[in-house]
């Protein structure tokens, strides 16, 4: 049962199951924690080069409540996913996965890239999340037509768009790569490694990234030059609030959103609600403890508990 006690006293691990959704092009891969009866239900959105796993640890903080962490197409064991991926696609994807588990409404959580993909989803089909948080993402600023994106991507998320040109030996030199990302210090445990293995395909001595760079790269012209993507959190029909984490993708001291861009993003008179949050950046805001701990709370928090 979720949340009893192990012989030692520690909180045993919650229950889940993997399931596949019937989307258009395939079937989406989703990590499903099962919740109480009336606790409601959480859908939460990755990264662009992440998978569901990276929403594990708050999974495990938000115990009693059904979490559905899709591996978003191109991603993980979506990999294969075939079509082109935008936000506008993931959007749908997300409403499938509502309607594969009889799901009316959620409060919809989405990462970085996931963020973006949330505000699209929540204005498209209002009725079917009760709140909106976003976690480091969903607030964005156009990049010009022409720059090239992969220079945006190398420049912004590094060694995250690097592994998809590499090949490793083993699973634990992937880990390894990981490791010395400036971002993940301190980032271990089971969650963390079960989320980086969700990331290999292949066989060794040539494992590589699960990621497919066609999708990571039509996310990215989208997220980064469609304006209806930009508008979106700007015209959120339900509760939202943007959680921004005071250091970078790379640890910069510095993050994604800079005080002054928040100050003056006009969120405040969209209706968003801002909460800083200090010490975390944008990868331990998920898969760190502290970070998981704080996202949850506030993630019950719009879920009325």
């Amino acid at each position: 049962m979720t949340g009893q006690r192990d012989h030692s006293g520690q909180r045993a691990r919650r229950a889940y199951e993997d399931s596949r959704v019937e989307v258009d092009g395939g079937r989406l891969s989703v990590r499903r924690w099962p919740g109480r009866p009336g606790a409601g239900t959480v859908l939460a959105v990755h990264g662009i080069t992440g998978n569901g796993l990276a929403w594990s640890r708050i999974a495990e903080e938000l115990d009693g409540v059904q979490v559905l962490a899709p591996d978003l197409r191109g991603r993980g064991l979506s990999r294969d996913v075939g079509g082109r991926s935008t936000m506008a696609r993931h959007a749908d994807d997300l409403r499938a996965v509502l309607d594969h588990f009889g799901v009316a409404r959620a409060v919809l959580t989405g990462h970085s890239m996931g963020g973006f993909a949330a505000c699209v989803a929540a204005r498209r089909d209002p009725h079917r999340y009760s709140a909106v948080v976003l976690v480091d993402g969903g607030l964005g600023f156009p990049v010009p037509q022409d720059v090239d994106i992969d220079t945006v991507l190398h420049a912004v998320i590094g060694p995250a768009m690097r592994k998809l040109e590499m090949t490793f030996p083993d699973r634990a030199a992937y880990h390894a790569f990981w490791a010395r990302h400036p971002a993940f210090a301190g980032l271990d445990g089971p969650d963390v490694a079960a989320y980086l293995d969700r990331d290999l395909v292949g066989t060794e001595p040539e494992l590589r990234s699960a990621c497919r760079g066609a999708a990571v790269r039509e996310d990215a012209e989208d997220e980064l030059r469609n304006p209806e993507v930009f508008a979106a959190i700007h015209e959120l029909p339900l509760p939202a609030r943007l959680l921004w984490a005071e250091r970078g993708l790379q640890d910069e001291p510095v993050g994604l959103y800079a005080p002054e861009v928040v100050a003056g993003s006009g969120l405040a008179e969209a209706g968003v609600a801002t909460a800083f949050l200090p010490g975390l950046n944008h990868y331990s805001v998920v898969l760190g403890r502290d970070g998981a701990r704080v996202v949850a709370a506030h993630v019950r928090e719009a879920l009325g508990g």
